[in-house]
């Protein structure tokens, strides 16, 4: 079973994360297997390095073998038969100091690969520096686990998903704490929007529950937020079970979602959502005029 998978950043190739603990580089173009990665359990996660010239995945624990962080240099002007079998970097995930074992969720190569990105199942996140290994810094945004992680196209804003029924939004370069979006059942991914000032949320009750409920008794809607005012503003339905994944298209014009009903969504903004003008007024674009109310405004200074 699939968990994850990352295109590099010029589409030529793309590495699948899986739970038969392995992980698998791709020809984009030809749909070749490149290179089997074996790691010592299930496979939650990837992601590409800028530069797209290595990779680290996230794995779970299992038997004897703690979690587990893996980096993999692929340089892609070299011979795949000389990519080496064994990650260059490894950094155990031991367990807490209760006892108690931490699995990581989402991992994300920060800018620059200055910093490794590690979301866990009970709610910390993680920086890790991806040379040495060391962690850099910990903190607990969440009580419960983070089921997802999404960042704006240029990475100074992030947003976390949470079983504890919130998602908040932080700057990445101090990781500061900038605003919660509150629901009534688990967020399991968050999406900032590039055109507008706005939040969607996708989730719903509990998967093993979806068999004995409606979908309106489920919540399966995706949740429109306001990002500055917190303020929840519409929804839209169509699913019949919890939405796992949500994904904007960077021109704002439609976005996509898919659920636990096996079903992805492509959902278009209608002319009233693309025309919507939000509290705080937008910058105009070159060629763009203003409306009629705020040209009676400054004719109206003018005068006095």
């Amino acid at each position: 079973m699939e968990k994850d998978w990352a295109p590099s950043m010029d589409t030529r190739r793309v590495v699948t994360a899986s739970a038969d603990a392995s992980a698998k580089l791709w020809d984009c173009e030809t749909g070749e297997c490149i290179k089997t990665f074996v790691h010592h359990g299930p496979v939650r996660g990837a992601a590409w390095a800028d530069g797209s010239n290595m990779f680290a995945t996230i794995s779970d624990p299992f038997v004897e073998h703690n979690a587990q962080i893996s980096v993999y240099d692929v340089p892609e002007n070299d011979d795949p038969s000389n990519y080496s079998d064994s990650p260059r970097l490894e950094i155990d995930l031991p367990k807490t100091s209760d006892g108690k074992r931490v699995n990581a969720t989402n991992i994300v190569w920060l800018n620059l690969n200055e910093a490794l990105f590690v979301t866990f199942d009970n709610g910390s996140i993680r920086l890790y520096d991806p040379t040495t290994g060391e962690e850099l810094d910990e903190f607990y945004p969440h009580e419960k686990k983070i089921n997802r992680v999404s960042f704006n196209l240029d990475k100074t804003l992030f947003i976390t998903s949470s079983a504890d029924f919130t998602a908040k939004l932080y700057d990445v370069v101090d990781l500061k704490h900038l605003k919660t979006y509150k629901t009534d059942r688990p967020v399991n991914d968050a999406v900032i929007s590039e055109t507008k000032d706005h939040i969607l949320l996708g989730g719903g009750q509990e998967a093993m529950s979806v068999t004995t409920t409606s979908g309106k008794v489920g919540k399966f809607e995706t949740r429109f937020f306001h990002l500055v005012y917190e303020e929840e503003f519409g929804s839209v339905k169509g699913h019949f079970g919890p939405i796992n994944a949500l994904a904007i298209n960077p021109n704002g014009r439609s976005y996509a979602s898919g659920a636990e009903d096996g079903y992805i969504r492509l959902h278009y903004f209608d002319k009233s959502y693309l025309d919507m003008k939000d509290p705080v007024p937008e910058v105009l674009e070159e060629g763009e005029e203003e409306d009629d109310e705020t040209e009676d405004r400054e004719s109206e200074s003018d005068s006095d």
